[in-house]
């Protein structure tokens, strides 16, 4: 205890309330509907934070406070708060039992088109609660929830929820854990019953039974007893198997096991906390947060086995100005200033609010913070405490807490803000690019302006959105992780902007290219009574090679065309070469030789040359056998083996190419293929569909391909009717 008390004097500010070891950042994870947010009510509930249970169903969670998310029962934006626990059990001796611990919770969606919001809350927590179904399991969102915590290296400890619910069964999810997830997963609590006979939960480390008051449907009454008769050996067996498994991967707990000496339920659980904070071991409880039964136990887990800002490694950063230097930020009130700026949102009461994860030092109200990327400085007026859309306002914020600062100018999602004395990076989040896009039109002119100004705010928070104005169509594009997602981002406009606008497909940007040589002869022969125009060019054309571009070239002799023409010929060629010839797509890949013509004394000039210019290639092009390309993506899908063959059919269907197929140790398959992006409208729903939601995938732009003949005739039909096929 002495040495822990020394640790906390030396790194922990004089006025801070909690210290760093007895504070923890946790996110609650899971699949879609696996009851993240009905457990973080629980815990809000529990620890006294409100004093009415909020039900998803009904619309009134704390977590889920946007009116999209009530109304969908889903949740869309990653939520900040703080809660406080007094543990319930002897637990360990340094976390001070009996005494406040302050947790900070962020509850983050489950629907994958919202999986930035899991990412970046993932880079900035030092611990995870990952909810499972009793009865489903391991579900589809689950997988890539749990890859994020891995890439981020983030301890987790598994709640195997819904134990109330027809069909629940706790030893097939955990086995789901360690199967689908390869995650080395132990029960550290085990139901006592199950679907309408749950009573509650017996914590195997202590060998205590928690049994929770039927006549209390809230759960707050329960008595911590002896384990039942008839359940003795199930207990003890589990115990059994729990000091097996952490005996196997810890020296410590072996050793007694060797010697046959007690091991204590303190000894057990600090092995277990350092497994667990190693990233080699996730202990794994049960319960029903809706029938509120196991939640407390829950809390407890949390304290006990996931680590403090203190016990997790120290963040690295870069020099700024060399970032091959790296430099290591520890977790310290007495060092200098550091933090990460990991989401920004607009209140629309208190305005830009920037969400930052406080790695070291502590920030002031009126404090002057530095940015590396923009090289400028900027005060902090306002400091707030996050309490899902309540907000706080506090005097100062210490390393480990996370917090908003408001009314930060130049800052975006990833942004370092530190002391100008340290002018270091830390790493940012990494967001994968957007897989679908839509053309966004506002339905009155009055809202065109509006519009504009709320989609570049809306990009500013989410980085998985964006807007562009496509060149070659002029249509405003928006482009997101999926149509739920766009379906969000427009509901939005409409009620945090008053922004009526309509979507719809992006036009497809096509190109046309010639096969065979040609000649062409083009003349602009204008007489009015007056100064006529004339101007005559002869051109051959060729296809070039493939990414080799225009090329035009002047091969002329003797001066049948004057120089001074020669540049008003090229141009003619190249705006017909701009316009197309077949469908009014921009053509690609072509080599212009101009060869031959003749010109006038008086009548010839630069409109007249530039007109035979566009003549002779139209012509030319009639000759050269034109067809038409579109634009090809790289895709690669990455899919469970069983889905395997439903995906490439699919992909064939959608006039894919697979170039290669390669499948893992964990039976993942990537598929590598190409794809007209024509038919990859909508992909992003077909291949969740084809894998119940367990694939995912990523796009970039490949090449241009030609387009079979008989969709080729349909978009030169159709281009006289419409700009292009959506």
């Amino acid at each position: 205890m002495t040495a822990t008390l020394e640790k906390e004097k030396n790194i922990n500010s004089p006025d801070r309330e909690f210290t760093l070891e007895r504070t923890r950042n946790i996110g609650i994870a899971a699949h879609i509907d696996a009851g993240k947010t009905t457990t973080t009510e629980r815990i809000l509930y529990y620890t006294g934070f409100m004093h009415k249970i909020g039900e998803v169903h009904d619309g009134n969670t704390v977590m889920d406070w946007m009116e999209q998310e009530r109304e969908r029962g889903i949740t869309i934006t990653s939520a900040a708060t703080t809660c406080f626990w007094k543990q319930q059990d002897e637990g360990l001796a340094k976390l001070f039992t009996g005494i406040d611990n302050r947790i900070n919770i962020i509850d983050t969606p489950g629907h994958v088109d919202f999986t930035a919001e899991v990412e970046r809350s993932m880079r900035v927590l030092d611990g995870a609660v990952a909810v499972f179904c009793a009865v489903a399991g391991v579900q589809p969102q689950s997988e890539p929830v749990w890859r994020q915590a891995t890439k981020y290296n983030v301890p987790r400890i598994a709640f195997i929820n819904k134990m109330d619910r027809t069909g629940a069964d706790f030893n097939k999810a955990l086995n789901d854990l360690r199967t689908k997830l390869g995650a080395e997963a132990h029960a550290v609590g085990i139901p006592i019953g199950a679907e309408d006979k749950l009573r509650g939960v017996i914590d195997v480390v202590n060998q205590k039974a928690i049994v929770y008051d039927p006549s209390d449907e809230t759960g707050v009454q329960y008595d911590i007893t002896d384990i039942p008769e008839d359940l003795k050996v199930k207990a003890e067996m589990a115990l059994e198997q729990l000091i097996d498994a952490v005996s196997n991967l810890d020296d410590e707990v072996a050793e007694m096991v060797l010697e046959d000496s007690e091991i204590t339920p303190v000894t057990l659980k600090t092995a277990i906390h350092r497994l667990t904070c190693e990233l080699k071991f996730v202990p794994v409880l049960c319960g029903s947060a809706f029938k509120n039964k196991g939640v407390q136990p829950l809390m407890d887990a949390v304290v006990d086995y996931l680590p403090s800002p203190v016990e997790v490694p120290a963040a690295m950063a870069v020099e700024a100005d060399d970032e091959t230097t790296e430099v290591t930020v520890e977790a310290d009130d007495n060092g200098n200033f550091c933090s990460l700026a990991f989401k920004l949102w607009t209140d629309p009461f208190v305005g830009k609010l920037v969400f930052i994860r406080v790695y070291s030092g502590l920030l002031r109200k009126g404090d002057t913070i530095y940015n590396p990327r923009t090289r400028k400085r900027d005060r902090v007026s306002r400091l707030i405490m996050l309490q899902a859309d309540k907000r706080t306002d506090v005097d100062a914020v210490y390393s480990g807490d996370i917090a908003a600062i408001v009314g930060l100018r130049n800052v975006t999602t990833g942004d370092t803000l530190c002391d100008k004395e340290l002018d270091v990076m830390l790493e940012p989040p990494t967001f994968p690019e957007p897989v679908i896009s839509m053309a966004v039109e506002p339905n009155s002119n009055a809202d065109r302006d509006k519009m504009s100004e709320a989609l570049q705010r809306l990009a500013e928070e989410d980085p998985t959105f964006r807007v562009f104005t496509n060149d070659e169509t002029g249509q405003l594009i928006i482009a997101g992780m999926g149509e739920l997602h766009l379906d969000i981002i427009r509901d939005r406009l409409m009620r945090e902007f008053k922004v009526e606008a309509t979507v719809g497909a992006p036009q497809i940007s096509y190109r046309e290219a010639i096969t065979a040589p040609a000649e062409g002869e083009g003349k602009f022969i204008r007489q009015s009574g007056g100064r006529g125009q004339y101007g005559h060019a002869i051109i051959n054309i060729e296809p070039n090679k493939r990414g080799k571009g225009v090329e035009i070239e002047n091969k002329i002799v003797g001066g049948v065309i004057p120089k001074e023409y020669h540049s008003a010929v090229n141009a003619g060629i190249r705006e017909a070469i701009a316009g197309g010839v077949l469908a009014g797509y921009p053509m690609v890949d072509v080599r212009v030789e101009v060869v031959d013509g003749s010109y006038h004394e008086v009548d010839s000039n630069e409109l007249a040359f530039k007109m035979a210019g566009i003549f002779a290639f139209k012509e030319a092009c009639k000759k050269a056998k034109l067809v038409l390309l579109e634009p090809v993506m790289k895709v690669e899908v990455v899919t469970p083996d069983e889905y395997q063959g439903d995906v490439m059919g699919d992909l064939n269907r959608r006039r894919g190419k697979i170039l290669g197929m390669e499948t893992n140790a964990k039976q993942l398959c990537t598929v590598t293929c190409e794809v007209p992006l024509a038919e990859m409208f909508g992909y992003a729903t077909a291949v969740r569909s084809l894998s119940r939601g367990r694939a995912s995938y990523s796009m970039e732009p490949f090449s241009f391909e030609q387009v079979p003949s008989s969709i080729a005739e349909e978009i030169v039909s159709g281009s006289t009717k419409k700009p292009a096929r959506t």
